[in-house]
């Protein structure tokens, strides 16, 4: 499949290497792509520049967000959350129109310091902004509710535990859970929480996700939703 990844911090770097270990063609969506290629500072977590894991990664390409999103038939948003509106208006209404968008982000505003807030939330979702803005895009919420290396290897922790799947479309849902199967993720393991509007509960569970990243303190754990004896079955 032609995937395009929009973000390249270390979320969409991670994701596009596995999509691209999986056999799919792979395109990074950037403002610049060659402004993106001449950064040599280490970002604010000490990481290399982006270029350097560019050169890692070779079959993975970089492209301008239009570029990248208009022969894509699936998009993963995965951009800081406050940029994510402005990115996917770059890539343009009909480079995104009939197609599934994948929004892993997280609205999350750190205007005051750490822990971050939400920039909207309650009544509504990013999600659901994204959805608003596009109307002809398939919108799907999933993988925001843990770190980008549990997205792409849920093995990596021991046991069970939950990804979350939210979207107006099913079919559209179909298919992310279907990548998520191929991400390692088994099927019992994605919920399917409904239409995008309970996207906003997956998006209000990462105030709960900074503070336990702070008193564990490792981005290496996840939610596991526990269901009772005698609970009606779907």
């Amino acid at each position: 499949m032609n995937i395009a990844v929009f973000g390249t911090g270390v979320v969409g770097q991670t994701l596009a290497q596995k999509l691209a270990s999986l056999g799919h063609a792979v395109t990074i969506g950037t403002r610049n792509a060659e402004g993106t290629l001449a950064r040599t500072d280490r970002d604010s977590q000490g990481r290399p520049p982006f270029k350097d894991w560019h050169t890692a990664n070779p079959t993975v390409k970089l492209a301008a967000f239009a570029e990248a999103a208009e022969p894509a038939e699936l998009v993963v948003n995965a951009t800081n959350g406050g940029g994510a509106l402005a990115a996917l208006q770059a890539a343009g209404q009909d480079h995104l129109a009939e197609k599934i968008l994948l929004d892993v982000c997280n609205p999350l505003d750190f205007s005051q310091g750490f822990p971050p807030l939400l920039s909207v939330s309650n009544t509504d979702s990013l999600a659901e902004q994204i959805q608003r803005a596009f109307p002809d895009t398939k919108v799907v919420k999933s993988l925001n509710t843990m770190s980008a290396s549990v997205m792409v290897d849920p093995r990596l922790l021991p046991g069970e535990h939950n990804v979350f799947v939210s979207g107006d479309d099913v079919d559209a849902k179909s298919r992310v859970t279907a990548l998520l199967v191929s991400f390692g993720w088994a099927t019992a393991e994605v919920i399917d929480l409904g239409d995008l509007s309970t996207a906003r509960g997956a998006e209000q569970m990462l105030p709960m996700w900074t503070r336990l990243y702070g008193a564990l303190p490792t981005p290496m754990f996840n939610f596991h939703v526990v269901v009772g004896e005698g609970a009606p079955q779907s």
